[in-house]
Protein backbone atom coordinates (compact mmCIF):
# COMPACT_ATOMS: atom_id res chain seq x y z
CA UNK A 1 0.00 0.00 0.00
CA UNK A 2 1.25 3.27 -1.05
CA UNK A 3 1.91 5.79 1.82
CA UNK A 4 2.20 9.26 2.05
CA UNK A 5 6.33 9.32 1.63
CA UNK A 6 5.85 7.35 -1.39
CA UNK A 7 3.18 10.11 -2.60
CA UNK A 8 5.46 12.51 -2.16
CA UNK A 9 8.29 10.98 -3.60
CA UNK A 10 6.46 10.01 -6.83
CA UNK A 11 5.52 13.78 -6.97
CA UNK A 12 9.13 14.99 -6.88
CA UNK A 13 10.23 12.54 -9.64
CA UNK A 14 7.79 13.38 -12.26
CA UNK A 15 8.40 17.27 -10.97
CA UNK A 16 11.90 16.30 -12.51
CA UNK A 17 11.02 14.34 -15.29
CA UNK A 18 8.99 17.54 -16.31
CA UNK A 19 11.65 19.60 -15.67
CA UNK A 20 13.91 18.01 -17.74
CA UNK A 21 11.84 17.29 -20.73
CA UNK A 22 10.87 21.39 -20.53
CA UNK A 23 15.36 22.08 -20.55
CA UNK A 24 15.18 20.17 -23.41
CA UNK A 25 12.38 21.16 -25.64
CA UNK A 26 13.59 24.78 -24.80
CA UNK A 27 17.46 23.93 -25.61
CA UNK A 28 16.20 22.41 -28.72
CA UNK A 29 14.78 25.89 -30.01
CA UNK A 30 17.90 26.63 -31.10
CA UNK A 31 19.27 30.06 -31.42
CA UNK A 32 17.05 31.72 -29.28
CA UNK A 33 18.10 30.24 -26.00
CA UNK A 34 20.88 32.44 -25.89
CA UNK A 35 18.54 35.45 -26.55
CA UNK A 36 16.17 34.03 -24.23
CA UNK A 37 18.55 33.50 -21.37
CA UNK A 38 19.88 36.93 -21.28
CA UNK A 39 16.08 38.35 -20.33
CA UNK A 40 14.23 35.42 -18.39
CA UNK A 41 15.14 35.72 -15.05
CA UNK A 42 16.67 32.73 -13.55
CA UNK A 43 14.14 29.77 -11.49
CA UNK A 44 15.01 28.82 -8.75
CA UNK A 45 13.01 24.98 -8.86
CA UNK A 46 13.47 24.40 -5.34
CA UNK A 47 12.70 27.49 -3.92
CA UNK A 48 9.73 27.84 -5.54
CA UNK A 49 8.62 24.36 -5.17
CA UNK A 50 8.98 25.15 -1.45
CA UNK A 51 7.78 28.52 -1.21
CA UNK A 52 4.60 27.25 -2.31
CA UNK A 53 4.07 24.16 0.03
CA UNK A 54 4.20 26.84 2.57
CA UNK A 55 1.57 29.21 0.98
CA UNK A 56 -0.24 25.88 1.27
CA UNK A 57 -0.22 25.32 4.45
CA UNK A 58 -1.29 28.94 5.38
CA UNK A 59 -3.95 29.19 2.98
CA UNK A 60 -5.67 25.92 4.48
CA UNK A 61 -5.32 27.04 8.38
CA UNK A 62 -7.20 30.54 7.14
CA UNK A 63 -9.49 29.93 5.28
CA UNK A 64 -11.01 25.89 5.98
CA UNK A 65 -13.82 27.02 8.15
CA UNK A 66 -15.55 28.75 5.21
CA UNK A 67 -14.75 25.99 2.89
CA UNK A 68 -16.42 23.73 4.79
CA UNK A 69 -19.68 26.12 4.50
CA UNK A 70 -18.79 26.29 0.51
CA UNK A 71 -19.21 22.48 0.24
CA UNK A 72 -22.07 21.86 2.62
CA UNK A 73 -24.56 24.64 1.07
CA UNK A 74 -23.25 23.32 -2.52
CA UNK A 75 -24.30 19.67 -1.95
CA UNK A 76 -27.15 19.60 0.34
CA UNK A 77 -30.75 21.87 0.10
CA UNK A 78 -30.80 21.72 4.16
CA UNK A 79 -29.72 25.40 4.45
CA UNK A 80 -31.33 28.25 4.00
CA UNK A 81 -28.14 29.95 3.43
CA UNK A 82 -24.99 31.03 5.02
CA UNK A 83 -25.91 31.92 8.86
CA UNK A 84 -28.12 28.82 8.68
CA UNK A 85 -25.18 26.47 7.47
CA UNK A 86 -23.03 27.96 10.02
CA UNK A 87 -25.92 27.36 13.10
CA UNK A 88 -26.67 24.10 11.98
CA UNK A 89 -22.97 23.16 11.68
CA UNK A 90 -22.08 24.79 14.72
CA UNK A 91 -25.10 22.85 16.80
CA UNK A 92 -24.60 19.33 15.60
CA UNK A 93 -20.78 19.27 15.91
CA UNK A 94 -19.33 22.23 17.58
CA UNK A 95 -16.56 24.29 15.80
CA UNK A 96 -14.80 20.98 15.28
CA UNK A 97 -17.68 20.84 12.53
CA UNK A 98 -15.87 23.32 10.57
CA UNK A 99 -12.47 22.04 10.52
CA UNK A 100 -14.15 18.59 9.23
CA UNK A 101 -11.80 16.79 6.49
CA UNK A 102 -9.06 19.29 7.12
CA UNK A 103 -6.61 16.77 7.16
CA UNK A 104 -6.80 15.89 3.57
CA UNK A 105 -6.39 19.52 2.01
CA UNK A 106 -3.29 19.56 4.32
CA UNK A 107 -1.62 16.73 3.17
CA UNK A 108 -2.86 17.42 -0.60
CA UNK A 109 -3.20 21.66 -0.32
CA UNK A 110 1.02 21.59 0.79
CA UNK A 111 1.78 20.02 -2.51
CA UNK A 112 -0.78 20.87 -4.68
CA UNK A 113 0.07 24.74 -4.06
CA UNK A 114 3.86 24.09 -4.22
CA UNK A 115 3.16 22.22 -7.21
CA UNK A 116 0.93 25.26 -8.47
CA UNK A 117 3.47 27.81 -7.84
CA UNK A 118 6.54 25.98 -9.35
CA UNK A 119 3.94 25.36 -12.33
CA UNK A 120 3.53 29.04 -12.44
CA UNK A 121 6.87 29.90 -12.76
CA UNK A 122 7.36 27.52 -15.48
CA UNK A 123 4.87 28.56 -17.42
CA UNK A 124 6.64 32.19 -17.14
CA UNK A 125 9.56 30.67 -18.95
CA UNK A 126 7.78 29.31 -21.30
CA UNK A 127 6.33 32.79 -22.02
CA UNK A 128 9.84 33.93 -22.18
CA UNK A 129 11.36 30.79 -24.20
CA UNK A 130 8.24 31.41 -26.88
CA UNK A 131 9.08 34.80 -27.40
CA UNK A 132 13.01 35.37 -27.20
CA UNK A 133 12.71 38.76 -29.29
CA UNK A 134 11.22 40.64 -26.13
CA UNK A 135 13.36 43.36 -24.64
CA UNK A 136 12.14 43.48 -21.45
CA UNK A 137 11.94 41.30 -17.96
CA UNK A 138 8.59 42.41 -17.07
CA UNK A 139 5.75 39.88 -18.51
CA UNK A 140 2.66 41.52 -19.74
CA UNK A 141 -0.76 40.95 -17.85
CA UNK A 142 -1.65 39.00 -20.69
CA UNK A 143 1.24 36.62 -20.38
CA UNK A 144 0.75 36.38 -16.32
CA UNK A 145 -2.50 35.05 -17.04
CA UNK A 146 -1.50 32.57 -19.67
CA UNK A 147 1.10 31.42 -17.42
CA UNK A 148 -1.32 31.13 -14.43
CA UNK A 149 -4.13 29.28 -16.15
CA UNK A 150 -0.71 26.79 -17.77
CA UNK A 151 -0.25 26.29 -13.61
CA UNK A 152 -3.66 24.93 -13.31
CA UNK A 153 -2.72 21.36 -15.63
CA UNK A 154 -0.14 20.12 -13.92
CA UNK A 155 -1.85 20.40 -11.02
CA UNK A 156 -5.18 18.97 -11.14
CA UNK A 157 -2.93 15.56 -11.01
CA UNK A 158 -2.97 16.40 -7.18
CA UNK A 159 -6.05 18.81 -6.96
CA UNK A 160 -8.84 16.12 -8.14
CA UNK A 161 -7.83 13.56 -5.56
CA UNK A 162 -7.35 15.53 -2.25
CA UNK A 163 -10.49 17.12 -2.93
CA UNK A 164 -12.49 14.21 -4.00
CA UNK A 165 -11.43 13.04 -0.57
CA UNK A 166 -12.26 16.26 1.00
CA UNK A 167 -15.79 16.23 -0.38
CA UNK A 168 -16.80 13.37 0.57
CA UNK A 169 -16.04 13.89 4.56
CA UNK A 170 -17.56 17.26 4.61
CA UNK A 171 -20.74 16.06 3.19
CA UNK A 172 -21.04 12.65 4.34
CA UNK A 173 -23.00 12.90 7.18
CA UNK A 174 -25.26 15.25 5.69
CA UNK A 175 -29.32 14.91 5.47
CA UNK A 176 -30.29 11.95 2.74
CA UNK A 177 -26.75 10.64 3.10
CA UNK A 178 -26.34 7.33 4.79
CA UNK A 179 -24.34 8.57 7.27
CA UNK A 180 -20.27 8.60 8.24
CA UNK A 181 -19.07 5.96 5.65
CA UNK A 182 -15.11 6.87 6.80
CA UNK A 183 -13.31 7.84 9.52
CA UNK A 184 -10.94 10.00 8.23
CA UNK A 185 -8.93 11.10 4.88
CA UNK A 186 -6.47 7.64 4.80
CA UNK A 187 -10.04 5.55 5.41
CA UNK A 188 -11.70 7.29 2.44
CA UNK A 189 -9.15 6.99 -0.33
CA UNK A 190 -8.33 3.56 0.42
CA UNK A 191 -12.23 2.85 0.40
CA UNK A 192 -12.57 4.98 -2.88
CA UNK A 193 -9.64 2.75 -4.40
CA UNK A 194 -11.29 -0.46 -3.37
CA UNK A 195 -14.82 0.36 -4.45
CA UNK A 196 -13.99 2.46 -7.70
CA UNK A 197 -9.86 2.28 -8.51
CA UNK A 198 -7.99 5.03 -9.61
CA UNK A 199 -11.13 6.52 -11.15
CA UNK A 200 -13.01 6.82 -8.20
CA UNK A 201 -10.25 9.02 -6.68
CA UNK A 202 -10.55 11.11 -9.76
CA UNK A 203 -14.07 11.52 -10.69
CA UNK A 204 -14.32 15.08 -11.38
CA UNK A 205 -11.29 15.91 -13.31
CA UNK A 206 -12.49 17.56 -16.26
CA UNK A 207 -14.99 19.81 -13.60
CA UNK A 208 -11.17 20.38 -11.59
CA UNK A 209 -10.33 21.85 -15.35
CA UNK A 210 -13.02 23.98 -15.83
CA UNK A 211 -12.45 25.84 -12.55
CA UNK A 212 -8.48 26.20 -12.42
CA UNK A 213 -7.55 26.95 -15.73
CA UNK A 214 -9.40 30.09 -16.21
CA UNK A 215 -9.34 30.48 -12.01
CA UNK A 216 -5.73 30.12 -12.36
CA UNK A 217 -5.17 32.99 -14.94
CA UNK A 218 -7.33 35.45 -12.86
CA UNK A 219 -5.53 34.17 -9.64
CA UNK A 220 -2.28 34.70 -11.15
CA UNK A 221 -2.80 37.97 -12.85
CA UNK A 222 -4.91 39.36 -10.12
CA UNK A 223 -1.95 39.26 -7.87
CA UNK A 224 0.62 40.60 -10.38
CA UNK A 225 -1.18 43.61 -11.14
CA UNK A 226 -2.36 44.55 -7.92
CA UNK A 227 1.29 44.24 -6.69
CA UNK A 228 2.70 46.21 -9.30
CA UNK A 229 0.08 48.68 -8.75
CA UNK A 230 0.54 49.06 -4.54
CA UNK A 231 4.74 48.10 -4.84
CA UNK A 232 7.23 49.78 -7.03
CA UNK A 233 10.35 48.07 -5.63
CA UNK A 234 9.34 44.68 -6.92
CA UNK A 235 12.56 43.29 -5.09
CA UNK A 236 11.63 44.39 -1.58
CA UNK A 237 8.74 42.30 0.53
CA UNK A 238 6.21 44.55 1.41
CA UNK A 239 3.94 42.96 4.06
CA UNK A 240 1.06 45.07 3.28
CA UNK A 241 0.71 44.75 -0.90
CA UNK A 242 1.09 41.23 -0.28
CA UNK A 243 -1.65 40.71 1.93
CA UNK A 244 -3.63 42.81 -0.67
CA UNK A 245 -2.79 41.61 -3.70
CA UNK A 246 -3.20 37.94 -2.10
CA UNK A 247 -6.48 38.42 -1.07
CA UNK A 248 -7.67 40.41 -4.41
CA UNK A 249 -6.36 37.01 -6.20
CA UNK A 250 -8.37 34.86 -4.39
CA UNK A 251 -11.83 37.06 -4.70
CA UNK A 252 -10.77 37.46 -8.83
CA UNK A 253 -10.70 33.64 -9.19
CA UNK A 254 -13.51 33.05 -6.77
CA UNK A 255 -15.38 35.18 -8.52
CA UNK A 256 -15.42 33.22 -12.12
CA UNK A 257 -15.03 29.81 -10.37
CA UNK A 258 -17.75 29.13 -8.45
CA UNK A 259 -20.35 27.69 -11.23
CA UNK A 260 -17.47 25.00 -12.10
CA UNK A 261 -16.80 24.36 -8.85
CA UNK A 262 -20.55 24.06 -7.74
CA UNK A 263 -20.70 21.11 -10.73
CA UNK A 264 -17.08 19.41 -9.37
CA UNK A 265 -18.62 19.29 -6.22
CA UNK A 266 -21.87 17.61 -7.34
CA UNK A 267 -20.05 15.37 -9.08
CA UNK A 268 -17.51 14.15 -6.77
CA UNK A 269 -20.48 14.09 -3.82
CA UNK A 270 -22.71 12.05 -5.73
CA UNK A 271 -22.59 8.25 -5.76
CA UNK A 272 -21.56 7.11 -9.12
CA UNK A 273 -23.59 6.95 -12.05
CA UNK A 274 -25.29 10.07 -10.98
CA UNK A 275 -24.35 12.14 -13.36
CA UNK A 276 -22.61 11.08 -16.78
CA UNK A 277 -20.91 13.93 -17.00
CA UNK A 278 -19.71 17.65 -16.68
CA UNK A 279 -22.13 19.08 -19.26
CA UNK A 280 -25.17 16.57 -17.35
CA UNK A 281 -24.71 17.58 -14.06
CA UNK A 282 -24.63 21.28 -15.42
CA UNK A 283 -28.61 20.76 -17.38
CA UNK A 284 -29.31 18.76 -14.36
CA UNK A 285 -28.85 21.52 -11.62
CA UNK A 286 -30.46 24.45 -13.46
CA UNK A 287 -33.49 22.09 -14.96
CA UNK A 288 -34.35 20.87 -11.24
CA UNK A 289 -32.91 24.12 -9.45
CA UNK A 290 -32.44 27.23 -11.40
CA UNK A 291 -29.32 28.66 -12.78
CA UNK A 292 -28.70 30.53 -9.74
CA UNK A 293 -27.52 27.01 -8.13
CA UNK A 294 -25.18 27.44 -9.69
CA UNK A 295 -23.62 29.95 -7.50
CA UNK A 296 -24.28 28.21 -4.02
CA UNK A 297 -21.36 28.77 -1.82
CA UNK A 298 -20.62 32.20 -3.40
CA UNK A 299 -20.86 33.70 0.03
CA UNK A 300 -18.67 31.37 2.09
CA UNK A 301 -16.23 31.38 -0.77
CA UNK A 302 -15.66 34.84 -1.23
CA UNK A 303 -15.41 35.39 2.57
CA UNK A 304 -12.52 32.69 2.48
CA UNK A 305 -10.79 34.18 -0.23
CA UNK A 306 -9.47 37.43 0.60
CA UNK A 307 -8.11 36.21 4.30
CA UNK A 308 -7.00 32.64 2.94
CA UNK A 309 -5.15 33.94 -0.17
CA UNK A 310 -3.57 36.93 1.33
CA UNK A 311 -2.05 34.62 4.00
CA UNK A 312 -0.89 32.04 1.04
CA UNK A 313 1.01 34.48 -0.69
CA UNK A 314 2.13 35.94 2.50
CA UNK A 315 3.42 32.55 3.54
CA UNK A 316 5.08 32.27 -0.08
CA UNK A 317 6.54 35.60 -0.12
CA UNK A 318 7.98 35.03 3.49
CA UNK A 319 8.97 31.92 3.04
CA UNK A 320 10.87 32.86 -0.32
CA UNK A 321 12.75 36.32 1.79
CA UNK A 322 14.25 33.52 4.57
CA UNK A 323 15.03 31.04 1.57
CA UNK A 324 16.85 33.75 0.16
CA UNK A 325 18.79 34.93 3.05
CA UNK A 326 19.88 31.03 3.87
CA UNK A 327 20.76 30.49 0.60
Amino acid sequence: MLSIQHCWIYLLLQIQLFSDTLGLVITTMGDTTASVKKVAPKMDQAKSFLSGGFAGIATVLAGHPFDTLKVRLQTSNQYSGLADCFKQTIAKDGLRGLYKGMASPLVGVTPMFALSFWSYDVGQQLVYACTPKRSSQKLTMLEYAIAGGFSAIPTTVVTTPMERVKVVLQTQDQVGNMGKKYKGMADAGIGMFREGGIRSLYRGTIATLARDVPGSAAYFVSYEYFHRLLCKDSESLSIGAVLFSGGMAGVAMWSIAIPPDVIKSRIQAAPAGTYKGFLDCAAKIISQEGASALFKGLGPALLRAFPANAAGFLGRAASLEVMHRMW
